[in-house]
């Protein structure tokens, strides 16, 4: 079975991680949900990261506001693909942490999506398992066919009504 370790640096992160633990849920990808700091837990961290893969977890969500170095630390000790999860803050709106994770030096990718998306981080590491899964790639698909339709039947509505 498919399995996505998502840590975030703050329990206050939890909101924005509910919408990826959320989709995977519904794609049947089981998840192992932490808060983990890399500032105030490094230790955790490091061993997090060092014993994801023997511990079944086959991509990596890191949620983290402000400073948001956690996506990275995780990504400098695992070769598993690592989502940066951008989390909005009072003082520049998660521009902060946004930049804190897009930044990474060269030989540490991160890949990230947009802040507070849960969701999106969500469904780009059912991408990454629809590699290795085809029945997750065929459950995307559908998902994708869904938001089309629905999007075609706005579309109609709304000329039908002007």
């Amino acid at each position: 079975m498919a399995k996505v370790g998502i840590l975030m640096g703050s329990k206050s992160d939890l909101d924005v991680v509910k919408p990826a633990v959320s989709v995977l849920k519904r794609f049947g990808v089981e998840t192992e949900v932490r808060v983990i700091s890399a500032h105030r837990t490094p230790d955790e961290a490091h061993e997090f990261a060092a014993n994801a893969r023997e511990n079944g977890i086959e991509v990596l969500i890191c949620a983290a506001g402000k400073a948001a170095h956690l996506g990275g630390v995780i990504a400098s000790l695992t070769t598993l693909p690592v989502i940066g999860l951008p989390v909005k803050t009072d003082m520049m709106g998660g521009l902060d942490s946004l930049l804190s994770i897009v930044q990474m030096p060269s030989g540490i990718p991160v890949a990230t999506v947009g802040v507070n998306a849960g969701e999106n981080a969500g469904l780009l590491a059912i991408q990454i398992l629809g590699i290795k899964y085809p029945e997750l790639a065929q459950k995307l698909a559908e998902h994708k066919q869904s938001m089309r339709e629905k999007i075609n039947a706005d579309d109609k509505a709304l000329q039908e009504m002007l």
